[in-house]
């Protein structure tokens, strides 16, 4: 028990700015442990934005609470995927050699390709929040809850990245902690976002009061997962193929991705119904 509190602790102390108070050792082990847990990180981040955002929409027009809300999902992951998306933006679009687009990842600075990408991601998250808010209906906007299965699935993809493709420093970087990753957890973690899955739809069946709420329910369950599965990798694939494996960046790039392409289902869904 003492060692899953631990992993739970590393996993939200390493992809969250949320107070965890407990000194966890950085070593290998302790975070291919943690691994099980990111998709409770990726549900805890999405409860707090859809929470502040139901308080919001009392005092608020859908935009200005649509930015407030993005300013915090950052500030709770402390940006740390973002900077991995604008770090693999300048590698990647440099259209360089191998080796300089990896030297290009570990400059602190940011580039013009890094800056035009955040900016273009922010602005269509924050449309996207936007959207789902305005396509919500009543006071408690119950379809608004679907949000939180954006960060979820997110967080798995990482943990399936590390399993699936080698690292492209090897011993080298951040992500060498998770270099030897077991299927076991690997699986751990996908029952873990599924369970977190089936929680959220649940509830919100629950609370639904039409029928239409059978679309959403199927598509959050079986569609989500499958799209986070499959943009995951294609872009996974082509970004190893690049760069000879994948590195922290490009697990940072692939959860910002992600969590954008989920968000414009999550909307497609709510037009449709």
């Amino acid at each position: 028990m003492s060692k899953m509190i631990q992993a739970a602790a590393a996993a939200f102390q390493f992809l969250s700015r949320l107070p965890i108070r407990r000194e966890i050792p950085f070593t290998p082990e302790v975070q291919q442990r943690s691994v099980v847990f990111y998709p409770w990180v990726g549900a805890v981040i999405g409860l707090i934005v859809v929470g502040l955002g139901i308080g919001l929409s009392f005092v608020l027009p859908s935009f200005p609470a649509a930015v407030i809300l993005l300013i915090v999902w950052v500030v709770l992951t402390g940006g740390l995927h973002l900077d991995g998306w604008m770090d693999s933006a300048d590698a990647l679009l440099s259209h360089r050699s191998r080796e300089r687009m990896l030297e290009i990842m570990k400059d602190s600075r940011v580039g013009a390709m890094g800056v035009m990408a955040c900016m273009l991601l922010l602005l269509l998250k924050a449309a996207l929040i936007m959207s789902v808010w305005d396509l919500s209906e009543g006071a408690w906007k119950q379809e608004a809850w679907l949000l939180v299965l954006a960060p979820v699935w997110s967080r798995w993809f990482m943990v399936h990245a590390m399993y699936r493709w080698p690292m492209a420093r090897g011993s080298e970087g951040l992500a060498a902690l998770f270099h030897g990753l077991t299927a076991g957890r690997r699986r751990l973690a996908g029952s873990m976002a599924a369970l977190l899955t089936v929680v959220i739809i649940g509830l919100q069946w629950v609370m639904a009061d039409t029928a239409d709420y059978w679309l959403l329910g199927i598509g959050g369950f079986f569609f989500i997962p499958f799209i986070s599965w499959a943009i995951g990798t294609v872009t996974a694939e082509r970004m190893s193929q690049r760069l000879g494996g994948l590195t922290g960046d490009t697990y940072g790039a692939l959860n910002e991705l992600i969590e954008a392409v989920v968000l414009i289902f999550v909307v497609l869904l709510l037009k449709l119904t």
